[in-house]
């Protein structure tokens, strides 16, 4: 029995004990029934059923499984679950990820820590952390920063900020603290300085928590990466070999996105944050300082200065008129190559330096620290710009976290640029303040570009138009986008060599020639701020490496076919995938450190871990033969890893030649490709949206490679969700609002853990774990499962189904059970869970009120708890197991017993049902209404005579302009895709503005008479299907009603109630008669009465009062008709 949390009391936990208990039989039933192993048919069986093949992307192993991993895993255990329910061979194998720099950087930082903060004198002490301190890697990060941007100097004034890395590690946890609030022993923490040591304490943990979840997994099956597991390692080899011999890898010089303390390449699964972000190229742009004024005369003689400005718009250097700094920013004068120095920020030159632009990669060499005031007044030359010198001006909005801090002003086409100088021009104090003489902003626009509808001066033109005066206006941002966008796709040069070309033309072109002439060399920084889990800011830098070929012209129309092919379950998840394959280009597939395994050809390199981990599932077919269900591959069974060459990989996987001479028996070989054949292609995988791209793309490309001549073996379908809020905030262990699988498990038993799961959304969008629907989930099924027994031992109606609400109770199971299969084939769990239980659960309950003291009928009634049973199975199975074996007394399992049968569903009968409630409804509101009279303020009214009896006038078809509604709907909708056409209500009020009898209407007049009922009949449509359009009801409207007289008299509390059609005679009363056009099909005339018939017959024949008075006890009322 699970803990109890401090000071809740053995009655308070109760429920959930008991459900606890129940989990924990059906779990040891279905491991000593080794329910969940499954194998491919033997050779010569059927399995007419079919199969089902799911995976859930293996978790990184740094730590415990926390609800986010249960959100995603649940979307393919209820799936798993749906499937083995239906009588399919299910497959759900489950591997663990320790490959790459997470779990090594943790064992590092945790080493630091203890060496900083533990007594060297005291072995085994405990550290002991000072307050307000950044952890170990932060501050080492910090010493590296600032050691490298030190001046050389001796004189110069420079004292070092703390580095961004440090800045946002100095609030974060430590790692001893993260693992000591994970649970683990304060004894056992330096265990985890070792990175073997996570690999054999963390997958155990997460294996004994998706089981305690309820999850089916076949643990023959499981593995971790890396090279501890040879036989995993031996797969991955040989993917890339495969690869190797394709000619889809290949080695290289490029820009990649890099960690200067782990000094390798930083991959999205190697980030702390920054996921996402890819190398942003720039050209710097060289700007010669014509003279060295103030502190910059210390550079004298030392080699030619310029100045750096990163720029994406190399077109508009023939615009230039000024270079702009950040008066208060902190700048530096670097070494560069050939003896030439760089003025830029500290930032852009550590990324420089990693490019092969500065003498030492990685350690600028900073000559001079400057602060932006410093080198404003500089006069330089700018490359192509008509002017022999333009000057350093101060400019407020510059990012100094961006690019290299300097900017090249050109006004003609930048609204910054723009303003910025004329607010130099006009404010003499502004000038003043930052020492800007007169002359050095006495310079007019140079146009460089005509785009239509902004001339020569885009900048000037918006700028003046949008009455932008300052440096601090809100509208910049947006003209600044404009000028830019409009520039690149409508721009035509009307400068230089190109004048009258285009500026999408030439910009390449312009790029090109000024980099080749010496003007301007190529820059990539992050496109966003990277920090790696060793708590660095990453850089971008020019690394020698292996890299996979995505992108690649054949292999990219390849993987769109398999995109095409592939279920993804929604419109968006598809253009997510769509736009990943139209950017994703080569990818860096190797590393220097790290865990993992070591590049087949190239074993200084190891296999990173975004590539690794890519066709995967193919392994989880084989891995039980292999590894015999060790989930370090450390058993002693009869394949050996060193026998299991590329020959048998080609022969289990790509139907290669069967292996010579090769030590495995040719009958397990055989049974081994038996197995993949089977299984493969796997038929689901479930993930997170933030893998779209890289893993799940990554997935598709090695798909499409390995089997490139086998299509059929290409992924089926992908389930993408979104991340998970824990009671709609974002889950975090800092705020406290994180709970792990473990205790969520513990706190509401797994049952009603997985009910919530599945109410919390199935979309793109973030979906929100609610722990009080958690913990209504306890009560919830608590409730059913007392209920169920007080049906099943109660003394219910037998004989023959013959009651209305019979059949429509009936017919609702029938509606549950194929409404959830549609549902949990979709994978809309959410749905599922409220046809199959929610909904069913309130049929039942109205089925209960229906029958009145005739009771439920006892067949329907174990119907009803059958079928509840094992619809809610997917989501809620160790209770359904539970009422399946001890109350419903079924032999075997539940997770197995069959989708239960069910005839369609009778569309007429739903739209009884639903009509006769409404008329319940509608009734009751009319006869509260009934002889209320108004009153003035401080009167009593006087109490209304009690409604006795009701008339109800019934038509049995629509007529007029409604039947002409319907006509029209019924031509618009479509039996091919059993929908209306999106513009639907607008084509209707197109038709129905020719109808005859609504010419005199005006169109808003029109609307509001005919689109209510339009959109009525719309809406019935889609829930019961298009015999609704008929002009008469799909049901005998009259028919219902009579049949349920006695359920309107006891739910109305009525003596009597009379239906008539509005033929009848008794329709042609005359206080009746002038009301019966509003009778419409499912919407009578109703008239209510204080008297009964017999009174209302003695009234007649004058044996009781005056008829005058009937009349004044009669009120026609139409309320009932909406």
């Amino acid at each position: 029995m699970a803990t109890k949390p401090a000071g809740e009391s053995q009655a308070s936990t109760a429920r959930r004990d008991e459900l606890l208990r129940y989990q924990k039989e059906a779990q040891k039933r279905w491991q000593d029934d080794k329910l969940f192993e499954v194998n491919a048919p033997a050779e010569g069986e059927t399995w007419d059923a079919g199969k089902f093949f799911g995976n859930f992307p293996y978790p990184y192993m740094n730590g415990m499984l926390h609800l986010g991993h249960a959100f995603s895993l649940s979307k393919l255990e209820f799936a798993s679950a749906f499937h083995r329910l239906c009588g399919k061979k299910v497959l759900f194998p489950q591997g663990f990820h320790c490959t790459g720099m997470p779990i090594k950087a943790c064992a590092d930082k945790l080493e630091r820590e203890l060496q900083l903060y533990c007594d060297p004198n005291k072995p085994g002490s405990l550290p002991v952390f000072p307050d307000n301190e950044p952890d170990a890697a932060a501050a080492e990060a910090e010493v590296e920063t600032v050691a490298e941007q030190t001046p050389k100097d001796p004189g110069a004034s420079f004292k070092g900020k703390k580095s961004k890395a440090a800045a946002k590690q100095g609030t974060a946890k430590r790692q001893w603290e993260i693992l000591r609030d994970s649970g683990i022993p304060e004894a056992e923490i330096a265990d985890f300085r070792k990175s073997s040591h996570w690999l054999r304490y963390f997958p155990p943990l997460a294996m004994r928590d998706m089981t305690a979840m309820g999850c089916g997994i076949d643990w023959r099956r499981t593995f971790i990466t890396t090279d501890v597991n040879q036989y995993y390692d031996s797969f991955v080899q040989w993917q890339f070999r495969v690869l190797k011999r394709q000619g889809r890898v290949y080695r290289d010089k490029r820009y990649a996105v890099y960690s200067p303390l782990d000094k390798q390449p930083c991959a999205d699964h190697d980030r702390a944050s920054g996921e996402g972000a890819n190398p942003q190229e720039y050209i710097l742009g060289k700007l010669k300082a014509v003279e060295l004024t103030g502190k910059l005369a210390g550079l004298e003689g030392q080699g030619a200065v310029y100045f750096l400005t990163a720029t994406l718009r190399g077109e508009t250097f023939y615009g230039v008129v000024n270079a702009w700094v950040l008066p208060e920013g902190q700048y530096g004068a670097f070494r560069g190559l050939n003896n030439e120095i760089y003025i830029m920020s500290h930032k852009s030159a550590l990324n420089l330096s990693y490019q092969d632009r500065m003498p030492v990669t990685g350690h600028p060499e900073c000559l001079m620290t400057l602060l932006g005031q410093d080198l404003i007044g500089t006069p330089l030359k700018a490359p192509r710009s008509p002017h022999d010198r333009v000057y350093v001006l101060p400019l407020l909005t510059i990012k100094m976290n961006k690019g290299t801090g300097v900017v090249m002003g050109c006004p003609s086409d930048s609204p910054d640029d723009y303003t910025a100088l004329n607010e130099l021009k006009a404010k003499p104090k502004l000038r003043e303040k930052f020492h800007v003489e007169d002359a050095w902003v006495e310079y007019d626009v140079i146009p460089v570009m005509e785009i239509p509808g902004l001339g020569n001066m885009a900048a000037k033109t918006l700028c003046d138009d949008w009455k932008i005066k300052t440096q601090g206006d809100k509208k910049l941002e947006e003209a600044k986008k404009i000028v830019y966008l409009k520039g690149f796709n409508e721009g035509v040069m009307v400068v230089g060599n190109y004048k009258g070309r285009k500026v999408a033309e030439v910009k390449n072109i312009i790029k090109k020639e000024l980099i080749e002439e010496g003007s301007a060399i190529l820059y990539s920084e992050p496109e966003k701020q990277v920090i790696s889990r060793s708590g660095d800011e990453c850089v971008v830098a020019l690394t020698d490496q292996w890299y996979l070929t995505y992108g690649e012209e054949h292999w990219k129309s390849l993987t769109e076919q398999a995109l095409q092919q592939m279920n993804t379950y929604s419109d968006e998840a598809r253009h997510q995938f769509q736009h990943c394959l139209g950017w994703l280009n080569q990818w860096a597939c190797s590393r220097s450190f790290g865990l993992g395994t070591r590049v087949p050809w190239d074993p200084q390199y190891l296999v990173e871990s975004l590539s690794d981990s890519t066709v995967y599932m193919a392994y989880y077919t084989v891995a039980h033969f292999l590894q015999e269900g060790n989930l370090y591959g450390e058993g002693n069974g009869q394949i050996k890893a060193e026998d299991v060459t590329d020959e048998v990989w080609d022969y289990v996987l790509l139907e290669g030649p069967e292996p010579q001479n090769s030590k495995i028996p040719g009958q397990v070989l055989h049974s081994m490709r038996r197995e993949f054949n089977y299984w493969y292609p796997f038929d689901l995988r479930a993930s997170g949206k933030d893998l779209i791209n890289n893993h799940l793309s990554f997935a598709l490309y090695n798909h499409t490679a390995i089997w490139e001549n086998a299509p059929e073996k290409w992924p089926k379908s992908m389930r993408c969700n979104g991340h998970l809020l824990l009671n709609g905030e974002k889950m975090s262990k800092s705020t406290g609002n994180f709970k792990t699988l473990a205790q969520a498990v513990e706190e509401y038993t797994a049952d009603a853990m997985r009910l919530a799961l599945a109410d919390a959304g199935d979309g793109m969008e973030d979906a929100n774990f609610v722990e009080d629907t958690a913990d209504k989930g306890i009560l919830r099924l608590t409730k059913e499962l007392m209920w169920y027994d007080e049906a099943l031992s109660a003394e219910l109606r037998a004989g023959p189904i013959s009651l209305f609400a019979d059949r429509v109770f009936d017919n609702d199971v029938n509606v549950a059970v194929h409404a959830s299969h549609a549902a949990y084939n979709s994978m809309m769990f959410k749905d599922a869970l409220k046809t199959g239980t929610y909904d069913l659960q309130n049929a039942r309950d109205a089925y209960r009120v229906a029958c009145g003291p005739l009771g439920m009928h006892k067949d329907l009634v174990y119907r009803y708890i059958k079928v509840q049973t094992l619809l809610l199975t997917p989501i809620c199975p160790h209770t359904c197991d539970h009422v399946w074996r001890d109350k419903l007394q079924q032999q075997g399992t539940v997770l197995t017993a069959g989708w239960p049968e069910a005839p369609q569903p009778k569309v007429a009968l739903q739209a009884a049902a639903v009509y006769l409630q409404d008329r319940i409804d509608a009734l009751r509101k009319d006869i509260d209404k009934h002889g209320k009279v108004k009153t003035k303020k401080g009167q009593q009214a006087p109490p209304a005579a009690k409604v006795v009896h009701a008339d109800l006038y019934v038509s049995d078809r629509f007529t007029g302009w409604r039947e002409r509604v319907l006509t029209n709907l019924s031509d618009l909708y479509s039996q091919q895709t059993k929908a209306f056409p999106p513009d639907v209500s607008q084509q209707m009020v197109a038709r129905m503005k020719a109808e005859p009898s609504l010419a005199g209407m005006k169109e808003q007049e029109l609307k509001k008479a005919v689109m209510p009922f339009a959109q009525m009949r719309m809406k019935e449509t889609n829930q019961l299907g298009p015999e609704v359009l008929n002009v008469r009801l799909v049901f005998d409207e009259a028919a219902v009603l009579r049949e349920n007289q006695e359920v309107l008299q006891r739910a109305l509390d009525l003596q009597s109630v009379a239906v008539h059609m509005t033929t009848d005679a008794a329709a042609q009363r005359p206080e009746v008669a002038d009301k019966l056009s509003s009778a419409e099909p499912g919407r009578p005339l109703v008239v209510l009465s204080t008297t009964s018939p017999q009174q209302q017959a003695q009234l007649t024949d004058g044996t009781a009062d005056d008829p005058a008075q009937h009349i004044a006890r009669l009120a026609v009322n139409g309320s009932s008709r909406t």
